[in-house]
């Protein structure tokens, strides 16, 4: 395995200082080295094509090679930038690219993992990106760095290093003072889908929080069709529930979203706010974290959610951060015409033990479709 220090140094020696990306669970002990070691020359990004962008900026105004970590998911969100602003045909501006391997072929992971896993490296390949799969051991990990320095000095452009799971070693820091609030996300879900009336949409972002509405409604032995869990495609819960409410205007929408899902793609607040469906509601569960890759922080923290919904054309919208307030928040929403968006500060961390759907996407989705048409 490698230690995330000796990684650290030998990109340090490298001259590779600057740090930015998207938390990935296979970086979630180096991202927790970084904030120990270099938190003045790391920025966590909301989405992997803005991280492209401030590694850009950084090397126009240094001359020095960023590195950006992200899954490989997210080159999805990386390829415009990766192809018209640092390939070597435009900019020519050179990157070291940190991808974690999800979905590796013959590697048992979740099903949003399959397809990309299987072309990652065609992806590379593709985009004229060159590439080393990190061996498990710090001397072949030393010897990636190296290649990537001379190809990024010799050809001023991106140079990947893919890794699979579980290849650094685990790293404790010391923890910083993380914001406290008395509510769980878990809790929160439970509470307002008691509050429901039980024939309304939910669409709930990828990660923990539609591990938690599947495991309560299987726990109350209620079906799933009413409800459709948004596996991967991050920050996309809430354009799905817009394209249901314009559709369905009978129907009450609600969208159970996070906060590092919302910062991905906030773009779509504003589009909802444009269009003002009054049948969308837009919850919030925001513990400023991204709780699903290791509990690396957002900057939900200094971020007014209420604030940009209602600058962008939401009718409503409330920030609570109390238990006691739920309830009335709640209905307070269900009163005013939708576009609404409340957003319930959470505290950080799930149950253990928490389990995954046990139906698959095609399931969830033919359930959800013939709920829909009823």
């Amino acid at each position: 395995m490698i230690k995330p220090e000796f990684f650290f140094n030998a990109l340090k020696e490298g001259g590779l200082n600057f740090f930015t990306g998207v938390p990935d669970s296979t970086f979630k002990d180096f991202i927790r080295f970084i904030n120990f070691k270099a938190a003045g020359s790391h920025i966590i990004a909301s989405g992997e094509g803005e991280a492209m962008g401030i590694a850009a900026g950084h090397y126009l105004a240094t001359s020095e090679f960023p590195v950006v970590y992200m899954q490989n998911s997210g080159l999805g969100n990386a390829v415009d930038p990766l192809t018209s602003l640092l390939d070597e045909a435009v900019y020519s501006i050179p990157c070291l690219l940190l991808v974690g391997w999800r979905g590796e072929p013959g590697v048992k992971d979740e099903p949003q993992h399959k397809k990309m896993g299987k072309i990652t490296l065609n992806l590379l390949e593709t985009l004229g990106i060159p590439y080393e799969v990190c061996p498990g051991e710090e001397k072949g990990a030393a010897e990636c760095i190296s290649k990537a320095k001379k190809h990024l000095l010799e050809k001023s452009s991106p140079f990947a290093i893919v890794f699979r799971n579980d290849l650094f070693e685990k790293f404790d820091a010391e923890k910083e003072k993380e914001p406290c609030f008395e509510m769980n996300r878990e809790a929160a879900i439970k509470r307002v889908t008691g509050l429901m009336e039980g024939n309304e949409a939910i669409v709930a972002t990828t990660g923990k929080a539609s591990r938690e509405l599947f495991e309560h409604m299987a726990g109350l032995g209620r079906g799933h069709e009413a409800n459709f869990y948004t596996v991967g495609s991050m920050g996309c819960a809430a354009g799905i529930a817009f394209g249901i409410a314009k559709e369905k205007p009978g129907k009450r929408v609600f969208v159970f979203d996070g906060d590092g899902a919302v910062l991905m793609k906030m773009g779509t607040i504003a589009t909802i706010g444009h269009y003002k469906p009054k049948n969308l509601f837009h919850l919030v569960f925001d513990n400023q974290c991204h709780d699903s890759t290791g509990g690396q922080p957002t900057v939900s923290g200094t971020t007014d959610f209420a604030k940009v919904a209602l600058g962008c054309g939401y009718r409503w919208a409330k920030v609570i951060s109390r238990e006691s307030e739920l309830n009335a928040a709640f209905s307070e929403m269900l009163s005013k015409q939708g576009p609404a968006m409340l957003v319930i500060k959470t505290a950080k961390g799930a149950r253990k033990g928490l389990g995954r759907p046990t139906t698959t996407p095609k399931e969830n989705k033919e359930g959800f479709m013939r709920f829909l048409s009823e």
